[in-house]
């Protein structure tokens, strides 16, 4: 069974369907406050993110790291609507990006990003170390019942 990486098409699929996200949170009015006016940078993050999450190289940990992607996102001060709104985009960019429609895949990248907005929205609001989401690593998302669409770790 292909990885969720592999069949939502690799690196050039995801690197659009992040493109499209954040082009989308750049244009909302609720999320721009967040992201400012982007960084260039950022889409290639997301997708070496995304491409570890779902089983494809491991680029993030090893040039970035999980203290990077808590840094980023204390004192942003993220609410429950900014959230939700985060959702939404990345679910609408799925489809504008043309990924694939297989229900399990939708499963699986919704919980992913529910759960990793979640994430987010604690470390953004944390005051102290104590705060933060015990998760300190790259979560790692498979098809759903087969261990997942849970993290790993």
């Amino acid at each position: 069974m292909p990885t969720l990486f592999e069949f939502a098409g690799g690196l050039e699929a995801l690197h659009r369907l992040e493109q499209t996200f954040y082009d989308s949170v750049l244009r909302d009015p609720l999320l721009q406050p967040l992201f400012g006016t982007g960084q260039p940078q950022h889409v290639d993050h997301l997708t070496a993110f995304t491409a570890e999450s779902f089983g494809g190289p491991d680029r993030f940990s090893r040039e970035l790291g999980f203290a990077h992607l808590i840094a980023i996102h204390r004192g942003l001060h993220i609410t429950e609507q900014q959230r939700q709104r985060f959702v939404d985009l990345y679910m609408t960019a799925l489809d504008t990006a043309e990924m694939p429609q297989d229900p399990a895949v939708r499963q699986a990248v919704r919980e992913h990003v529910d759960f990793g907005s979640q994430v987010a929205l604690q470390n953004s609001n944390a005051t102290t170390e104590a705060d933060l989401h015990p998760l300190h690593e790259v979560p790692h998302w498979t098809w759903p019942g087969d261990n997942s669409p849970t993290p790993d770790n």
